[in-house]
């Protein structure tokens, strides 16, 4: 079920990178770390797709594991982007809280599927 749930918040949440994205190259005319958000926060979901794919338990582990750190990632370029001035308090809290959200899903997963 964890799976299924974390593959829907992934996507949900690379939508919102997305849009993250536009606001920050249209409105705030800010390049280089809003590249750097797209790639880390869009990557999540990638990964997880990747991880559905899996053709070994292994397999399956790395890609998810290569999602957490993904994830980490954008949580970094998030709190940037916040103490920087390019995200005002209210849009980081939301999306940190949906980041925070994915970490946590992806390493109960990463971890019940290892240890079973």
């Amino acid at each position: 079920m964890k799976e299924i749930i974390i593959r829907d918040k992934s996507f949900e949440f690379a939508l919102r990178i997305v849009k993250l994205y536009k606001y920050l190259t249209l409105d705030k005319k800010e390049y280089v770390l809003s590249k750097q958000i797209l790639k880390s926060g869009t990557s999540i979901g990638a990964n997880v797709e990747e991880a559905a794919g899996g053709v070994s338990k292994k397999d399956f582990i790395n890609k998810l594991s290569i999602a957490y750190k993904e994830a980490r990632e954008t949580h970094y370029w998030l709190k940037l982007l916040s103490g920087s001035g390019y995200i005002t308090n209210k849009m980081f809290d939301s999306l940190e809280k949906d980041c925070e959200e994915l970490k946590k899903i992806l390493y109960t997963i990463i971890h019940k599927t290892g240890n079973s």
